[in-house]
């Protein structure tokens, strides 16, 4: 059975709405499913009701010894349907065995983690001699948290967002991509059958509309976003107009890749095609690469060849190493950039389509694009990279640094201190030295600039869900 309902109170219910979504496979345009059903207004309303029953009721009432247990067990559950739910981000979005099959044991370790923190929540004592007072900083879970999600990484998100909200005490009104909704609302029984009290998770489906009522509602304490900046922007302006609800947001990148003709070669070749991963639907990929002008020709010649190398083809062909772009909307937007960059740049390899039904694209190389190219600024979310050559470590770092985003970066030398020196003065929010981005749930995951507005990820994710509270005592009397 494909539940396709929204989930509400740990039980299946209808949507009051009679709008449905139909998902279509990106590999030949073919129906996956029809009549997901799609949140109102109405429905938004009951499913944060729920979630400010649950936490001014009886998940309170809980120990951190219980959120941990229960969190644990659907981590336990998550991991024994894995091959189950993980097939529908291929059918939905395209997404190759291989990088769901990574997406759910991580989002399943992400719980895990997340539970072995509910007991170790941070408080501070401090005595002040001077006025006879001593001060108790204790933090309290925010309240009910909107969590909305993208769709290239759907399990990924969901853990995220909804495990350290858990950890903390928060409950949650998750609303899954309208591009990727299907697996993320079967979670819904593996939530009931973990043991949550009714309406401490909830999942909702739908579009931007869904997700603006849930950024604007006026009983909902916390936003955590991930999506476009523009999409971002909205968010926090809805946020801030309602009732200044607390913002986490993760968004775009154009991420920087740095060169220098010290690094190992080969090492750098083969980290630089983690561009491709996902059908280069990532935001944390390196897709503006810098090469110094030393080495370009020998790097330029080994990407060409390893792009034209890839093979592109139906995700469940076990020969497939790179499957199609979400949908037909995403197919559109990237191929408008690669016509569009036909004129900003010279064309190195790949722009075209690849068959003559489904999603597919080549993998794609630009070169010296101009510097107000649509595809040297703007986050493209496909398979597509430029480069561009430089001389001085100064004039990398400046380019680097030339982009409203902040998101991630990665250095290619074999000198720690020069590595060092420059991840300094990189705008952003993780530095990766001799090696792509690899997002890992201890650490925090954030960007500066136009990539986002806090992290998440570790202590720091963690600490997002929760609000200082200062208690001073008159210790004079």
């Amino acid at each position: 059975m494909v539940h396709k309902q929204l989930f509400i109170n740990n039980e299946y219910v209808d949507a009051t709405s009679n709008e449905t979504l139909s998902i279509y496979s990106p590999h030949d345009e073919s129906l996956v499913e029809e009549g997901i059903q799609i949140a109102s207004l109405r429905d938004v309303d009951t499913a944060v009701a729920a979630a400010r029953a649950a936490f001014q009721g009886e998940w309170s009432q809980w120990s951190p010894r219980q959120r941990s247990t229960a969190m644990l067990k659907f981590a336990d559950l998550l991991e024994a349907h894995a091959k189950e739910l993980a097939p529908w981000e291929t059918k939905s979005v395209g997404q190759l065995p291989a990088v769901a099959e990574f997406i759910y044991p991580w989002t399943v370790e992400t719980f895990r983690y997340f539970a072995g923190w509910t007991d170790k929540l941070p408080g501070e004592s401090w005595t002040d001699d001077s006025t006879g007072l001593y001060h108790l900083v204790q933090y309290d879970p925010v309240g009910v948290c909107a969590a909305i999600g993208a769709w290239n990484a759907s399990a990924m998100f969901f853990a995220l967002k909804v495990a350290p909200a858990l950890a903390t005490g928060c409950t949650v009104v998750f609303k899954a991509s309208e591009k990727s909704p299907i697996g993320i609302l079967q979670i819904g029984a593996l939530v009931k059958e973990a043991g949550f009290p009714p309406g401490v998770v909830n999942i909702v489906t739908g579009d931007g509309k869904v997700g603006a009522a849930l950024a604007s509602h006026m009983d909902v304490d916390k936003v955590t976003f991930t999506g476009s900046t523009f999409a971002g922007l909205k968010v926090q302006e809805l946020a801030l107009k309602s009732n200044m609800k607390r913002v986490t947001l993760e968004l775009g990148g154009k991420s920087p890749s740095l060169v220098f003709p010290d690094a190992d070669l080969k090492n750098a070749l083969e980290k630089s095609m983690w561009v491709l991963t996902n059908s280069g639907q990532g935001c944390i990929h390196a897709t503006r690469i810098f090469v110094h002008e030393d080495i370009a020709d020998t790097f330029i010649a080994g990407m060409k060849e390893r792009f034209e190398q890839k093979t592109v083809g139906a995700p469940t062909d076990s020969k497939t190493e790179m499957g199609p772009v979400a949908d037909r909307a995403q197919f559109e937007r990237v191929m408008s950039f690669i016509d569009a960059g036909k004129q900003e740049a010279q064309l190195v390899t790949g722009g075209n389509r690849v068959g003559e039904k489904g999603c597919y694209i080549q993998p794609t190389i630009f070169l010296n694009p101009k510097d107000d190219a649509r595809i040297y600024r703007e986050e493209i979310f496909g398979p597509v990279v430029t480069i561009r050559t430089f001389k001085t470590e100064e004039e990398a770092i400046k380019l680097a640094n030339d982009t409203s985003f902040g998101l991630s970066s990665c250095i290619y030398t074999a000198s720690v201190p020069r590595a060092l020196r420059i991840a300094k003065q990189l705008k952003v929010g993780g530095v990766h030295i001799n090696n792509a981005h690899q997002t890992h749930n201890r650490v925090p995951f954030g960007g500066a600039k136009k990539s986002g507005l806090g992290s998440e990820g570790g202590r720091l994710g963690l600490m997002a869900y929760l609000e200082a509270k200062t208690i001073s005592i008159n210790m004079t009397l």
